[in-house]
């Protein structure tokens, strides 16, 4: 069985800083103002769908420190509580990373299912943070709506990374460039 090299130092972090241009421009799109009545509706949390997605098949391209960033800028410019998103989003990334050796060999709806309990539990965890500090919050409906459009996403966005940035899982066997298995 021929063994493949892994990414390079410079592939690496030209995949950190397309994460962080991606994430950048996500960031820019929620900011446009695309209608003036409020939505009953919640699209995508496009930025989770992409960490989760690094996280999970490339744990190597996010680490927690750019994942960090990332969110605190987030939840300053999307005007949340500031680190709250980005807390859970580094935990629940931390997770993946750890997951990301057994999901590798299993079939993506595991990886798919893996994703979305992630994904729930940043959520549930942000209501019940802001609800023990009686923070204002969204409806539950616009919530779930998020929750579900996020989930049903994960497909898309996996497939998007991979073909147009070449993010796949870890091959089983696969070295590293100094030669130890990943």
């Amino acid at each position: 069985m021929a063994e493949h090299a892994a990414a390079s130092p410079a592939r690496i972090w030209s995949m950190r800083a397309i994460y962080v241009v991606i994430s950048l421009g996500i960031l820019l799109l929620e900011l446009l103002p695309q209608q003036t009545m409020p939505r009953t509706f919640a699209g995508p949390d496009m930025i989770l769908l992409l960490t989760f997605t690094f996280a999970l098949r490339r744990p190597e391209f996010i680490p927690s420190g750019i994942v960090a960033m990332v969110m605190v800028l987030a939840d300053l410019l999307l005007q949340r509580p500031p680190g709250l998103m980005a807390a859970l989003t580094v935990l629940a990334s931390q997770t993946l990373r750890n997951r990301s050796d057994g999901v590798r060999t299993l079939p993506f709806t595991v990886e798919w299912l893996t994703a979305s309990l992630a994904l729930c539990g940043v959520l549930i965890g942000y209501r019940i943070i802001l609800a023990i500090f009686m923070v204002p919050q969204a409806p539950a409906l616009l919530v779930l709506s998020q929750l579900f459009s996020t989930a049903l996403a994960y497909p898309l966005m996996v497939l998007g990374c991979a073909v147009l940035f070449g993010v796949r899982r870890v091959a089983p066997g696969e070295v590293d460039t100094l030669g130890h298995r990943i």
